[in-house]
């Protein structure tokens, strides 16, 4: 795990919509929580249950290397990912997005956190 000063620099770096490949590393509880990723950064990626598809064999496996964007960054030091490929996403994902992040596209490309102190 790094420590919250690295994770201040990691985070200030990152912006929404930001694009990583990336591996699914875990798929602890298809269905449950969601996916591992790793994007390469010290960081781990997550992608939540929320956002991937209701049928957990549409969900991406482990070993599947794919396109990432980045969604949240959170506490505990993690960054949120929405997959690229609309295949992975949830059926009603349009409508799941104007309800709950009507404001996502002005989003993109603005940074995920506060700038890096120290």
């Amino acid at each position: 795990m790094v420590s919250d000063v690295e994770w201040g620099r990691i985070r200030a770096r990152l912006r929404f919509g930001q694009v990583f490949m990336g591996t699914v590393v875990l798929v602890p509880r298809p269905g449950a929580i969601g996916v591992f990723v790793d994007i390469g950064l010290e960081v781990e990626g997550f992608v939540d249950a929320l956002l991937l598809p209701a049928e957990t064999e549409a969900w991406p496996t482990e070993g599947v290397v794919t396109r990432f964007e980045v969604w949240w960054t959170d506490w505990p030091h993690q960054i949120r990912l929405k997959p690229v490929d609309s295949n992975l996403l949830r059926e009603d994902w349009t409508e799941y997005l104007t309800r709950w992040r009507p404001g996502w596209p002005a989003e993109i490309g603005q940074p995920t956190g506060p700038p890096a102190v120290g």
